[in-house]
C-alpha cells in the first residue's frame, strides 16, 4: 500500500514540477483582443516609437533571427499598403513580383486580417519613408505582411527575415494571429 501511495505523490509532484519550469510567451494587446506569442519569441524594446511590441526569433539551422513588430495605427488601404510592400521586392530574373507574392484574407473572430506573403530578394530600409536610411539589398528573404483591422484601429504585423527562418516559424506566426480574442 505503501508503494502506491509513494507512486501517487510522485506523479503529483512531478506534474507540479513539469508544468513550473515551462516558458510562457507574451501577451499581446490589440484594443480589445489579446493573443501570447510562441514562448520562443524574445520580447524586445521597439526598435521605434512606432512599433508597439517587437520579437527576436530563433534563426533556423543555418540562418539568422527573424523578427515579428507590431505597428499601430496604419494609414492608407489594404491595396495601397501591398502594392508598397510587393515594390519593396525583387523578383528572380524571368518571374514578376506577383509570382513571388500570395495573398489571403481571414477572419479572426470580428477582425478582418489581410496577408500578402514575399519570398525573394527584399530592398530593406529601417525607416522606410526616411530618405536617409540606408537601403540593404537581403537576398533569400521573406516577409510576412498582416493587416489587422477591427472596429478600434488597424495594425499592420510583420514576420521578416532569412527565408528558412520565417519558414520555420510561419505556422506558429499564422497560429498565434488566428488566437486573438
Amino acid at each position: 500500500m505503501r508503494i502506491v501511495g509513494s507512486i501517487a505523490l510522485f506523479l503529483v509532484l512531478s506534474s507540479f514540477a513539469s508544468g513550473a519550469d515551462e516558458p510562457k510567451g507574451t501577451v499581446v494587446k490589440l484594443d480589445g483582443l489579446s493573443s501570447t506569442t510562441p514562448a520562443d519569441w524574445k520580447s524586445e524594446k521597439p526598435l521605434t516609437r512606432l512599433r508597439s511590441y517587437q520579437f527576436r526569433l530563433p534563426g533556423s539551422k543555418g540562418s539568422t533571427d527573424a523578427e515579428v513588430y507590431i505597428f499601430p495605427n496604419l494609414t492608407n488601404t489594404v491595396p495601397q499598403n501591398f502594392t508598397r510592400y510587393k515594390e519593396m521586392f525583387v523578383p528572380p530574373e524571368g518571374k514578376s513580383v506577383e509570382d513571388i507574392s500570395k495573398e489571403a484574407q481571414i477572419k479572426v473572430g470580428k477582425s478582418t486580417v489581410d496577408v500578402l506573403d514575399v519570398e525573394g530578394t527584399w530592398l530593406y530600409k529601417e525607416r522606410p519613408f526616411d530618405p536617409k536610411s540606408k537601403q540593404e539589398t537581403r537576398p533569400n528573404s521573406r516577409v510576412i505582411f498582416v493587416i489587422f483591422s477591427n472596429d478600434d484601429g488597424t495594425y499592420l504585423i510583420r514576420l521578416s527575415g532569412p527565408a528558412a527562418t520565417v519558414t520555420a516559424h510561419a505556422k506558429p506566426f499564422y497560429d498565434w494571429i488566428k488566437a486573438f480574442k
